[in-house]
C-alpha cells in the first residue's frame, strides 16, 4: 500500500509541475490507432492503449524491441539473455502465451511456442510506434489476445536516404569459467530508403554479436527487412514486407538448469506479408491481407556443435489470409471481417501436427449521445481441434469535459494451447499434455483519461478471471515438468500512467514519463503444494520512469524501472543514454544497469551487470 501511495503522489506532483509550466508547452499531433477495421484517434479510444513513439525509441538506451518494451507500463519482459537473445512477454500478470504480437496489424502467432514470438527481424530504426492494447482483445485481434496485444507500426519513408549505425560495448569483466576473454558486444546496422511520389521502399540489415556476459551466453543475431509502400491512386494503396532473422545463442540455464550449461539454440524466422487498403466510396473501405511465417528452431542440449544427441528440431509454417471492411453510416460505423489460418509443424519432439482456424468478427461503434461513445461486437472462432467459440465485448467512453474522459470495457477471450503444450516429449525435462483445454478469460475495466495542456494522466482498475489456466507444473523436483489446466486465475489490478512535456526555452525541451502498476493474483481450485514453472514470478509492483532533456543537438535520457514479483527479491534497474548530434552524425553513450544490480527475471538466470556502450550513427533518412 505504501508503494501505491508513493506512486500516486508522484503522479499528482507531476500534474502540479505541468500546471506551472503550461504556458510554455507545444502541442503534438494526435496518433491514430490502426485497428483491423477502424482507424481511431487516440483521444477517441475507449481502450487502455499505451503508445511508444519513434521519438521515445530513438532516445532509449536500447538496441532491441525487447529492451524498449521493458519500459512499457504493465508489460512484463522476462529475458533469458540481453539484446533480444530470447525473451517472453506478457501483459498485466498473464502468461507469455496470452499476448498476441502484430506487425502492421499482421498477427505473429507461433504455434510451436511463444518463446519464439519476439524473434522478429524488425529494426528499431523502421518503427514508427508501438501500440500496447491492454485487456482481452479477441473482438479486435482474434484468438490468443487473452490479456492484450502489441502492434508494431513501421514507418513509410518521407524521403530518400541512407543509415549507418555502429556500436561496441563491454562490462570489462572476463569469462573466467570459459575462454578468459573480456566480455564484449558489437553491432552494425545498415539501411536505405527510396521515396517517390507513388512508391516508397525501405531496406535494412543488421548484425549484432557478443561473447556473452557469463559462461555460454554469447550470441550472434543477423536481421534483414524490406518494406514497400505503393499508392496506386488516392483510393488504393499496398503495403508489402518481408524479413529474415537468424538468432544463434548459448542457452546456459535457459530451459533445463543445471544440466543445460553447455546448450545452445539457433532460431531462424522468415516473415512475409502483403496488405492493401481500398476506399471503395466515401463510406466504404476494404482491407485484405495475406501473410506467411516460417520458423526453424534448433535446440542442442549438449552444445551448439553437438549434433548427434540431445537435439530438438522444429520446423513450423503458418499461412493466414483475412479481409476486413468498414462502412460509415449516418448513425455510426460498422466493421466486419473474416480470417483463416493454417498451421503445421514437423518436429523431432512434437511430431507432425496440423490445425486450421477460422474467425468471423463484427463490431459497431456509435455516439449514443454527444459525449457517450460505444463500441461493441463479437468474434466467432472455429478451430479444427476445439470447434466453435464466441467472444463478445463492449467498450464505452463518456467525455465529462474536453480534457477528462471516463472509459470502460468488458470482454471475453481465448488462448488455444500451443503444439508444445500439447505434444512435447523431452523426457526427462518436459512433457506435453494432449488433453489440455483452451484457456478462457472474462475481464472488465474502468478507468479515466485526463489531458491538460502538456500533461496526460491515465488510471484504470481491472478485474480478470482466467479459467482452465495452463501452466507447466510438477509435484517434486525429480519429476519432469508437464502442462496442465491448473485451475482459475483471478487477477485484480491498478494501472496509472502520466506524461509531461514542456519547452523550457526556445531550444530546450523536457519530457517526463512516470507509471505504476499493481497486481493482485489469486488461484482457485489448485493444489497449493504444486510447483509452477512460470506463474510464480508474475509482477506485483512495477514502476517505470524516464526523464529526458534535449538542448539543440544534445540529448540525455535517464530511465528507471522497479520490479517486485510474487516471489524473489525486488530490484531497481537504472539506465541512461547521452547523445550529441552534429549535422548527420550522432554520437551516443549507453550505460545499462548503472548501479550493478544483481537480478533475475526467469528462474536462476542472472542478467547482465553494468554494461557501457559507445556508438556512432550517420543518417540522411
Amino acid at each position: 500500500m505504501n508503494k501505491i501511495c508513493f506512486a500516486a503522489l508522484a503522479l499528482i506532483s507531476t500534474d502540479l509541475c505541468a500546471q506551472n509550466l503550461q504556458d510554455t508547452t507545444i502541442g503534438i499531433g494526435e496518433v491514430v490507432i490502426n485497428e483491423n477495421r477502424f482507424s481511431t484517434p487516440i483521444s477517441k479510444q475507449n481502450r487502455n492503449v499505451y503508445i511508444i513513439d519513434k521519438a521515445q525509441i530513438a532516445k532509449m538506451p536500447a538496441r532491441s524491441l525487447q529492451e524498449i518494451l521493458q519500459y512499457a507500463n504493465g508489460v512484463d519482459i522476462r529475458q533469458r539473455g540481453p539484446y533480444g537473445t530470447q525473451a517472453d512477454i506478457s501483459i498485466d500478470g498473464g502468461s507469455f502465451e496470452q499476448t498476441v504480437v502484430l506487425v502492421n496489424g499482421t498477427k505473429i502467432i507461433d504455434m510451436q511456442t511463444a518463446h519464439n514470438m519476439l524473434n522478429l527481424p524488425i529494426p528499431l530504426e523502421i518503427i514508427e510506434r508501438i501500440e500496447v492494447v491492454r485487456g482481452p482483445a479477441a473482438r479486435i485481434y482474434g484468438i490468443n489476445s487473452l490479456t492484450g496485444a502489441i502492434n508494431i507500426i513501421t514507418k513509410k519513408p518521407e524521403h530518400s536516404g541512407v543509415l549507418v549505425n555502429v556500436y561496441g560495448g563491454s562490462n570489462f569483466e572476463k569469462d573466467k569459467e570459459g575462454t578468459g576473454e573480456t566480455f564484449y558486444s558489437r553491432g552494425i546496422q545498415l539501411g536505405g530508403t527510396i521515396s517517390k511520389e507513388k512508391h516508397q521502399h525501405s531496406l535494412f540489415g543488421a548484425n549484432d554479436k557478443s561473447n556473452g556476459y557469463r559462461y555460454n551466453t554469447g550470441f550472434e543475431n543477423t536481421k534483414l527487412y524490406y518494406q514497400g509502400n505503393f499508392q496506386l491512386d488516392k483510393a488504393n494503396e499496398i503495403l508489402a514486407s518481408a524479413g529474415y532473422i537468424r538468432n544463434s545463442f548459448g542457452a546456459n540455464a535457459f530451459y533445463a538448469a543445471p544440466g543445460d550449461k553447455n546448450s545452445g539454440e539457433i532460431v531462424q524466422t522468415t516473415l512475409a506479408s502483403i496488405q492493401s487498403r481500398h476506399q471503395l466510396s466515401s463510406r466504404w473501405s476494404l482491407m485484405p491481407r495475406l501473410s506467411y511465417r516460417y520458423n526453424d528452431d534448433d535446440y542442442r542440449y549438449f552444445g551448439r556443435k553437438e549434433l548427434s544427441k540431445g537435439r530438438s528440431r522444429h520446423y513450423s509454417n503458418s499461412l493466414a489470409a483475412e479481409v476486413n471492411t468498414a462502412y460509415k453510416m449516418n448513425a455510426g460505423e460498422l466493421g466486419f471481417g473474416v480470417e483463416a489460418r493454417s498451421e503445421d509443424i514437423n518436429s523431432s519432439n512434437i511430431g507432425d501436427r496440423r490445425r486450421e482456424n477460422l474467425g468471423v468478427y463484427a463490431q459497431y461503434r456509435t455516439d449514443l449521445f454527444k459525449k457517450l461513445n460505444v463500441n461493441f461486437g463479437t468474434y466467432l472462432n472455429y478451430n479444427s481441434d476445439y470447434k466453435w467459440q464466441l467472444y463478445p465485448g463492449l467498450d464505452a467512453s463518456y467525455a465529462i469535459t474536453n480534457g477528462l474522459k471516463i472509459i470502460g470495457n468488458i470482454g471475453t477471450s481465448q488462448r488455444i494451447p500451443s503444439f508444445t503444450d500439447l505434444y512435447l516429449d523431452q523426457r526427462p525435462g518436459n512433457i506435453g499434455n494432449a488433453s489440455l483445454s483452451p484457456e478462457n478469460a472474462f475481464q472488465g475495466e474502468l478507468g479515466m483519461k485526463y489531458i491538460r495542456h502538456a500533461f496526460t494522466f491515465n488510471a484504470s482498475y481491472f478485474y480478470r478471471d482466467i479459467s482452465r489456466f495452463i501452466d507447466w507444473t510438477r509435484n517434486v523436483d525429480t519429476e519432469p515438468w508437464q502442462s496442465h489446466n491448473v485451475g482459475s486465475l483471478l487477477t485484480k489490478g491498478i494501472n496509472m500512467r502520466s506524461n509531461f512535456s514542456a519547452s523550457l526555452s526556445a531550444s530546450t525541451r523536457l519530457n517526463v514519463n512516470l507509471a505504476y502498476s499493481y497486481l493482485d493474483a489469486e488461484f482457485s481450485d489448485i493444489n497449493p503444494d504444486i510447483k509452477s514453472k512460470y506463474l510464480i514470478a508474475a509482477l506485483k509492483h512495477q514502476v517505470t520512469n524516464t526523464i529526458d532533456v534535449q538542448h539543440k543537438g544534445f540529448s540525455a535520457l535517464f530511465a528507471t524501472r522497479f520490479n517486485e514479483r510474487t516471489t524473489g527479491k525486488a530490484y531497481w534497474i537504472n539506465d541512461c543514454r547521452i547523445s550529441q548530434k552534429v549535422k548527420q552524425f550522432t554520437v551516443y553513450v549507453d550505460a545499462q544497469n548503472i548501479f550493478n544490480t544483481t537480478y533475475f527475471e526467469i528462474g536462476s538466470i542472472p542478467l547482465p551487470a553494468r554494461w557501457v556502450s559507445l556508438g556512432v550513427k550517420f543518417t540522411t533518412i
